[in-house]
């Protein structure tokens, strides 16, 4: 997919105020590291994650996507009048029916013109949601669209320890995949888009290119559970090779579509899941390490948040000018790959 006249504007990122290390979470754990005689540090060690956010207990996702919505809107200058489509795309959701979308626009004032809907891919929800935008942008069909997430993984993270900790069968093969869960934050993230002919900002999402691999579906799935509350269960040593393999084949119908080589991009952004997941997925794709931006060891895994919010902070931190390349790089379970070119 190539994109002719998709302009991307500001971010908006909402961050809990709450911050918890691995640390405190190896700490509530200590019967069940004592028990199968666990090393502490093993949870920093493995993924690289030395903290992650959470939000104060109730706050939905609705409420974290609104924040970071309305920093969004109001840094692009576009009045919120002619946001046309507004995708919430978080693993998170309020409730089942009626859609989240529907709670973050009222929440925002947006227009009763504002096309609206929930769009859900697991972790590759947001970079989806920019490639959605982006078709109706380039169609015509609207002038502006808005995408929004907002995960809050509160209750996985309570549920997998209460879990770990009452389940005096686990051992340790058993307790494997339950360990993903505990990389899990929390957090926000937004972004405009419009037509370069309705509001140029100089940033061009130029295209992408996608690949699924749902013969591994297996490999990470999880949900309500009426007893234990939210679980999720990862094999993620089988996730992680499957995952890179989608990732490798996405990475050259990309490079085909747009014409780029690795030595032509000069940032790279990625959905971060772990310190192993990264090294690996660049020597398998053969791109320079030093070019990738990360907020893995303080943000954790924020789900459909991690790639967005990431390239969020590198712009910030001015980690990416204006004139240079970005690709956006994702992967979400079920297996899905995403990747987007951008022009800054």
């Amino acid at each position: 997919m190539r994109y002719s006249t998709v302009c991307l504007h500001s971010f908006g990122v909402a961050l809990p105020p709450r911050t918890v290390s691995s640390e405190e979470i190896e700490a509530r754990l200590a019967p069940l590291y004592e028990r199968l005689k666990l090393p502490t540090g093993r949870l920093e060690l493995m993924t690289g994650i030395r903290t992650r956010r959470f939000w104060p207990e109730g706050t939905r996702p609705s409420e974290a996507a609104s924040l970071a919505g309305e920093k969004a809107l109001a840094a692009s200058g576009i009045d919120r009048k002619h946001i046309g489509s507004l995708m919430f795309c978080s693993v998170s959701r309020d409730m089942m029916e009626p859609a989240t979308a529907s709670f973050v626009h009222r929440r925002l004032g947006l227009p009763a013109s504002c096309q609206l809907f929930d769009l859900s891919n697991a972790c590759l929800g947001f970079l989806n949601g920019m490639m959605m935008t982006a078709n109706m942008l380039e169609l015509g069909q609207i002038q502006a669209g808005l995408v929004v997430a907002g995960e809050t993984a509160e209750n996985l993270l309570d549920s997998t320890l209460r879990h770990m900790l009452a389940d005096q069968s686990l051992t340790r093969k058993s307790i494997k995949p339950l360990f993903a869960s505990l990389t899990i934050g929390s957090g926000g993230v937004a972004l405009v888009m419009s037509r370069q002919d309705f509001a140029d900002s100089g940033h061009r999402l130029v295209g992408g290119a996608y690949q699924a691999n749902s013969s591994f579906n297996h490999l990470c799935q999880g949900g309500q559970n009426s007893e234990q509350g939210t679980l999720m269960s990862t094999d993620s040593e089988a996730l992680l090779v499957r995952g890179i393999e989608t990732a490798a084949a996405c990475w050259q119908a990309f490079s085909a579509e747009l014409g780029w080589t690795a030595e032509s991009i000069q940032r790279f952004f990625c959905h971060q899941v772990g310190r192993a997941h990264a090294e690996r997925l660049f020597a398998e794709l053969g791109l320079d390490p030093a070019r990738n931006f990360e907020t893995l060891p303080v943000f954790g895994n924020v789900g459909s948040v991690s790639a967005p919010v990431t390239m969020a902070r590198g712009i910030e931190e001015k980690a990416l000018l204006p004139g240079q390349r970005a690709a956006l790089l994702g992967i979400g379970s079920g297996i899905n790959s995403l990747m987007l070119g951008v022009e800054w």
